[in-house]
């Protein structure tokens, strides 16, 4: 894929800042890249995070909670959506 994006202004500046010699990225592109990896990390951390808490909530629930479910029960409520 290939992307062609325009930044200008201070976002520009802050961009170029961190391109060369006195940046962390030797091109714009790599920096690009860099960013997106670091955003698909947090979504995935995230989604993580989020799985974490219904498990926790999950096995915190008392005995009683839990409702006893065949194959034929769970496939059935799934395909409703």
């Amino acid at each position: 894929m290939t992307l062609n994006v325009r930044v200008s202004g201070t976002l520009g500046e802050f961009v170029a800042d961190n391109i060369g010699d006195g940046g962390a990225y030797e091109n714009v592109s790599e920096y690009v890249r860099d960013l997106i990896r670091r955003d698909k990390e947090r979504v995935e951390a995230e989604g993580f995070e989020r799985l974490k808490a219904e498990l926790t909530a999950a096995f915190a629930a008392p005995e009683s909670a839990y409702e006893a479910l065949d194959a034929e029960t769970v496939i059935a409520r799934n395909a409703r959506g």
